[in-house]
């Protein structure tokens, strides 16, 4: 039986997740505040507008920084 389970990169260490999974919806499975996140997606910074139709495929390298707000 095919597993539809695809294997990513996060921040350099190794994830699982469903194929076709949005990039919003991975960032909340894996802890992320969506709003509070910049992804670099296979080397390139990738727009907020575009998460939601990007899904994401076996082995993408995503970079995910935490944007800290100033005060």
């Amino acid at each position: 039986m095919m597993s539809n389970e695809i294997t990513l990169q996060v921040n350099g260490e190794n994830q699982t997740c469903l194929s076709q999974t949005a990039l919003p919806e991975l960032l909340q499975q894996l802890g992320f505040n969506p709003r509070l996140v910049a992804v670099e997606y296979n080397g390139e910074i990738l727009h907020r507008q575009f998460w939601p139709e990007t899904k994401v495929q076996p082995g993408d390298r995503l970079e995910v920084v935490t944007i800290v707000g100033g005060g």
